[in-house]
């Protein structure tokens, strides 16, 4: 049974920076699907592209793989037994709670975790890789350098799979779009208090952007195939291909 998130549901003096530790890592299976909506949805989907994009020899990514779900979901679906998975996290205490679940799964593909910036990581012979609402949490300055970085290190016929909160040019779109996701926090039992405390807590460490942005991003870095194949209220993954 999962860990309730309940981590900011008693008012605090002051609210600091959100920080993916180990308070985080003990819930975060919790929080995730209370917060994110159609996680479940886009995590089966990875599963399903990658057994479709994975090439013979090939390394799979996850980026801010966090507890693992994406690296879980690649490897209950890939058909390649030669490939590998590199899963990349700052966060120890994500990557220690990733190997406990890797140590409990019967999957033979061969999974790689690694602590570090996704900003540092080589990307190399890559046929698919994941950033699964991880971008956000980038300095807006260093993300058109990572995605370059990831386009050149994928294979031809490789993918991105890009997950992100999306902020929106129209105001009134916007204020729908954040309307929507706090009622559906609510629906999940999350409180005003425990809404109001962690978007405070995020302020500044997750930063959107629009979908025209991640767009023209990605069509610089030279991915001249994107779409979007999901999204539910201000939450949405795109498909980039080369």
């Amino acid at each position: 049974m999962k860990d309730k998130d309940l981590i900011y549901a008693s008012p605090v003096n002051q609210t600091g920076p959100f920080k993916f530790d180990n308070t985080v890592a003990k819930v975060f299976p919790d929080m995730i699907i209370r917060s994110v909506p159609g996680y479940n949805t886009i995590i089966s989907a990875i599963g399903l592209l990658a057994a479709k994009f994975s090439q013979p020899a090939s390394n799979c990514y996850d980026l801010g793989c966090s507890l693992g779900a994406a690296t879980l979901s690649m490897r209950h679906h890939i058909i390649e037994t030669d490939c590998k998975i590199i899963a990349v996290d700052n966060s120890i205490a994500m990557l220690e709670g990733c190997q406990k679940l890797i140590n409990q799964d019967s999957s033979s593909i061969n999974v790689e975790l690694v602590e570090s910036d996704i900003r540092n990581i080589n990307i190399e012979n890559a046929s698919v890789v994941v950033i699964n609402f991880t971008l956000q949490f980038i300095p807006i300055t260093d993300r058109q350098a990572l995605i370059n970085k990831i386009y050149q290190g994928l294979l031809p016929g490789g993918i991105l799979i890009l997950s992100e909160k999306l902020k929106f040019k129209d105001p009134r779109q916007q204020s729908l779009q954040t309307e929507m996701h706090h009622l559906f926090k609510k629906a999940n039992g999350y409180s005003e208090l425990e809404i109001s405390q962690k978007r405070t807590a995020l302020e500044n460490v997750l930063i959107p952007e629009t979908l025209e942005q991640h767009q023209q991003r990605l069509l610089d870095s030279g991915f001249n195939s994107t779409e979007v194949w999901f999204q539910y209220f201000n939450f949405a993954s795109l498909l980039a291909l080369k």
